[in-house]
Parts: C-alpha cells; sequence; structure tokens
C-alpha cells in the first residue's frame, strides 16, 4: 500500500496525485507472517536446521510490495538476491556456510586513494569487508560458516556489507574518475518533471534560507539558535522531501554530524560550518544531481526504531523554543522548529506508522507548493491567500486514523486544537494535537 493510499484509500490516491516515495526506508513496518518467519528461522537454527532457517530468514526480510528480496532453491543450496539502494547483493546459502557479494564499482587501474580508502573502511566494518575479484571489481564480502550462521548475525551481517556498498558508490564514482559504475540495471530513472521540481525546490529552498539568515534579524551573534533551526530544519526537509542518493545523501548527513558533533565549536561557528555545506551543495552542477535522482528498492533500513514517547519528549523539549520567536514577529524561524522537530524525528528514527503518515500530512500543509510542483492536486494550504483547505486537511486525517483503526484502535486526533490563524500557529497546533495522539497497539 503506497504513501497515497494509506492516507486516502486507493481511489483518492489515484486522484490525489502521483505515486511518489518520501523519506529514508525503514524494515520496522513488517507484517504479522514476516515477524512469524523471523521466529521460525531462530527455532530452525537452534535446531539444526539451517536450510529452514535460511528459507524463513529470507522470507523474513522479504517485502512483497517492494520485490525487495528475492531467492530460490537449487542443488547447490538457496540462491538468493536482495536490493539496498542502487546496489544488489547476490549469494548461497547452503548447509556448509553463506556467502554474499555486493559489486561496486569497477576500475580501470589501481589508485592508491581509493584502495587506502576501502582499507580504512575495513578497519571500520565487523562483519564485512571490501576486497578486489579477478575482473578489478571492487566488491564488499559477507561469509559465515552455517554452523555460526544465527539469524542475528546474518541480519546484521547482510545489512552491514549492503548499506556500505550503497552509500560507498555514489562517493567513490564521484570522486575517483578511473572507477565505473557497475551492475545498475535495477536502477529506474525518475520521470523528468520530478526530478526538475526536486532541483528547483532544492534550490529555492537553500536560497530562501540564506536570505532569511543575511537579513541578520534576529542577530546571529546574539540569538545563533535561530540560524541552527533554520539551517537543520533545511537539512532534514531535504533529505526527507527529496530522497537523495549518492552525494547529496552524504551532505546532509555530514550536516548532521557536524553540528551534533562534540568539539570545541560554539553555536554560531556551528551554524557558519553548516551554511558552507549548503553553498557547496547549491554550487553543483544540474546534471549532477540529476545522475542521483532514481528508484530504489531496500532491504534493511538506517534509522532506530522508537515508540511514540519518544517523539511526544522531543516535542516537548523543543516546541516552547517557538514562542518568543512568535512573539517577536520572526516568522521563518517560529515556523522552523516545529519543522526541525518533525525533520529530525524522520531523519533519526522509526517512528509509528500512525506518527509517519501525520508527519507527512504536516509537510503537504507547510510546503503545499512543492507538492503542487510534484503533482499532487490536493492542497492544503494557499501561500498566496494564506487560507487553509480545512475540510481536505479533516478528511486526510480522519484518514488516516481509519487506515490503522485496527491496529491502532485508539488513535484519535483531536482537531479541534488545531489554530488556522497563521501557518507557524498551525504547525505548533500540530504538533501539539499529535503529542495527545494515543498511539497504543491492539492486543
Amino acid at each position: 500500500m503506497g504513501i497515497l493510499d494509506r492516507l486516502f484509500g486507493k481511489d483518492e490516491a489515484d486522484k490525489s496525485g502521483p505515486s511518489i516515495k518520501f523519506g529514508r526506508y525503514t524494515d520496522s513496518y513488517k507484517q504479522p507472517d514476516q515477524y512469524k518467519a523471523w521466529d521460525k528461522s531462530l527455532q530452525a537454527f537452534e535446531q539444526g536446521d539451517y536450510m529452514e532457517s535460511y528459507r524463513t530468514f529470507f522470507s523474513y526480510l522479504r517485502d512483497e510490495e517492494l520485490d525487495n528480496v528475492r531467492f530460490r532453491e537449487t542443488a547447490d543450496g538457496i540462491e538468493f538476491e536482495l536490493f539496498q539502494g542502487s546496489k544488489k547483493v547476490m549469494g548461497i546459502a547452503n548447509l556448509e556456510h553463506l556467502k554474499a557479494e555486493a559489486k561496486v564499482a569497477k576500475t580501470q587501474s589501481m589508485n592508491i586513494g581509493f584502495l587506502r580508502r576501502l582499507i580504512d573502511h575495513n578497519y571500520d566494518l565487523k562483519y564485512s569487508r571490501f576486497a578486489l575479484d579477478k575482473e578489478n571489481n571492487i566488491s564488499i564480502v559477507f561469509d559465515t560458516y552455517s554452523l555460526d550462521g544465527s539469524p542475528y548475525k546474518i541480519y546484521y551481517g547482510l545489512k552491514e556489507m549492503a548499506a556500505n556498498a550503497d552509500k560507498q558508490d555514489d562517493l567513490l564514482l564521484d570522486e575517483f574518475a578511473v572507477l565505473q559504475s557497475i551492475e545498475t540495471d535495477h536502477l529506474k530513472d525518475l520521470p523528468e518533471g520530478e526530478k526538475e521540481a526536486k532541483y528547483q525546490y532544492i534550490q529555492q529552498e537553500i536560497q530562501r534560507v540564506f536570505a532569511s539568515l543575511d537579513s541578520g534579524k534576529p542577530d546571529p551573534q546574539q540569538f545563533p539558535g535561530a540560524m541552527v533551526y533554520q539551517l537543520l530544519h533545511l537539512c532534514y526537509k531535504l533529505d526527507f522531501l527529496t530522497k537523495p542518493e549518492g552525494h547529496m545523501m552524504e551532505v546532509l548527513e555530514r550536516i548532521h554530524r557536524l553540528y551534533f558533533s562534540k568539539d570545541e565549536r560554539n553555536t554560531l561557528q556551528k551554524a557558519h560550518l553548516l551554511r558552507k555545506e549548503f553553498q557547496k551543495l547549491f554550487d553543483r552542477p544540474k546534471e549532477d544531481f540529476f545522475k542521483e535522482m532514481y528508484q530504489v528498492r531496500s532491504t534493511f533500513g538506517i534509522t532506530s526504531p522508537v515508540n511514540h514517547e519518544k517523539v511526544i519528549t522531543f516535542i516537548d523539549g523543543e516546541l516552547h523554543n517557538m514562542d518568543w520567536y512568535l512573539e517577536n514577529k520572526f516568522p521563518d524561524v517560529a515556523l522552523a522548529i516545529p519543522g526541525y522537530i518533525v525533520g529530525f524525528c524522520l531523519f533519526n528514527y522509526a517512528v509509528p506508522k500512525p506518527d509517519w503518515d501525520f508527519f507527512l500530512l504536516y509537510f503537504q500543509v507547510t510546503e503545499s507548493d512543492y507538492f503542487r510542483q510534484l503533482g499532487f492536486q490536493t492542497s492544503y494550504f494557499d501561500t498566496q491567500t494564506k487560507a487553509f483547505n480545512k475540510k481536505a486537511l479533516l478528511k486526510a486525517i480522519r484518514h488516516i486514523e481509519e487506515v490503522h483503526h485496527s491496529v491502532y484502535p485508539r488513535l484519535h486526533a483531536q482537531t479541534g486544537m488545531l489554530d488556522y490563524s497563521s501557518l507557524p500557529a498551525f504547525a505548533k497546533s500540530f504538533l501539539l494535537m499529535m503529542r495527545q495522539l494515543d498511539v497504543t497497539k491492539a492486543e
């Protein structure tokens, strides 16, 4: 079921806009049959039935909608392939061992730069390792004897190799001219209109934040936190809404790391560092953005599962910081704070599914022009007249409740709390409404 299907039901989804994926993939939203397969895999391994353990393990990983994992039995064992972003992992599992490999890039000649990079990475890897094959392909390999290949070990081993293969291919190709891409036949280009809309949004939003910072209001020397909120909000919403791959994804992750690193830099110094990173991103050629815009399938998530209480705690810790900016008429900074809360949660956590859907709806309201450019017909906020489409908004909220009712029967949004007097006021009231949600699963 797609995003719009979950929000509106299939008929409404067909009318409301294109099927576009947002945000980071998470493998936390599995079906009951998948969890049963995991339990069976553990049990089979403990009983020494390694082939059954492998079969049920791959059933646990497989998402029928994404077709992200494929496996078949042959005379040699269970052959499998799984997809993680731009890379494909292939392997075989039998009674003796499991071995998996992902080809990252092909080299025309040995270069000490990328070889040293890969050796350094090998020191950090726990289960897998980078290697060169006979055809001069850079690969990442994971293997284990079946005797000690528990489902936990295989899961973390495959996850490590798949995530590193997916991340390093674009980074290495971007930096080293001697490398060539390899095994990318499974990738599908995004439609040109979607690419253009995403590129223009990236450029426009970086420019908009820079203009706000350059206005000097509020004084950055006195209120450096205002700069940080706007820059981090920009980072997280670009990550969620444009779903970048390769170089841009690494830049956004570096921006996150730079701010939260424990060093001697103060808040203002860190804000200037973040701005420099965005400037580099802004200056990239358009074609470099376009070559990293493609449709992918994933098997492993990189965000940590959390419950609704974690979301509440984060809202409580940050939302009150927007009050001063609202009272002193700095609406851009005020709006950046709830946006930062939403973006931070989506960037770092696999939140409960109802929270994820409400966060998407939040962006559909606050970034309504962008969704219109992507081809979504339902608009919840008119940026020209500053008017909210209350009827459509309430309908979307009720659909989220209905879709999740069987799993979360107590889910009910108190829509009377919503404040439509301005976009920042709405943003604050929307998160306060989310704070009151009862996201308790049915017993």
